[in-house]
């Protein structure tokens, strides 16, 4: 059973991340596909993708729809923004399972509407350090996911 897996990482609130995004995409690319793996690209800078042609309106309706075909959502969280808390809103909603993964050692708390979400069932908050990140998405697709 291969899954749909749509990942989270913040674009427009900065991209002080995406190298630590890639790992995360490339251990998702595991379990099944990844709807989003161009979160990761290093061709996408804070001013977003290239949507001259289709513009905003586009953006949000391909990923509310990629959104809805999800069995699964991973958010990493650490780089505030916008766009990854309006996504989980929106996937509590769709009553998606979520792992959302939090540095603190970056200095930030983590907003509470997203570490007070975690339930131990559906969504998982969980925090690590990068060296950690593969173990932590192993450990929780295969006790998540066990027929995989």
């Amino acid at each position: 059973m291969a899954l749909s897996v749509y990942f989270c990482g913040s674009i427009r609130g900065g991209r002080e991340d995406r190298a630590l995004y890639e790992r995360i995409v490339r251990k998702l690319q595991r379990y099944g596909t990844v709807l989003t793996e161009h979160i990761a690209r290093p061709d996408i800078t804070e001013a977003g993708e290239d949507a001259a042609e289709q513009g905003d309106k586009f953006i949000h309706d391909r990923d509310v729809e990629w959104l809805q075909q999800a069995d699964v959502v991973v958010a990493e969280v650490t780089q505030p923004s916008l766009g990854v808390g309006y996504e989980l809103g929106r996937a509590v909603a769709m009553d998606k399972k979520i792992l959302c993964l939090f540095r603190p050692s970056c200095g930030r708390v983590l907003s509470a509407m997203i570490r007070g979400a975690h339930d131990g069932r559906s969504v998982l908050v969980r925090d690590y350090e990068p060296e950690e990140v593969e173990g932590i998405l192993s450990e929780y697709f295969t006790v998540t996911f066990p027929s995989l």
